[in-house]
């Protein structure tokens, strides 16, 4: 399977990690920093469904921003 013209990640070897801020009702994602240059997200509700690749430095960028407030709710 490809995707947008590039083959399909095998995320079979994924080191899945869920994050210290999910809650008892298991709001939260994964993910698996074991892959150069992207890192894949998945929802930790249904590990078995598909998983979104990004980039690492567009992640990385989210998870600074997110950290900084800028999608705090008003």
């Amino acid at each position: 399977m490809t995707t947008q013209g590039r083959p399909a990640l095998d995320l079979s070897d994924a080191a899945w990690c869920k994050s210290s801020y999910s809650d008892a009702a298991q709001q939260c994602i994964e993910v698996a920093a074991n892959f150069p240059g992207v890192v894949p997200v998945r929802d930790s509700k249904t590990p078995e469904g598909p998983a979104l690749v990004f980039p690492q430095a567009v992640f990385a960028a989210f998870v600074t921003a997110t950290a900084a407030g800028e999608f705090s709710a008003a």
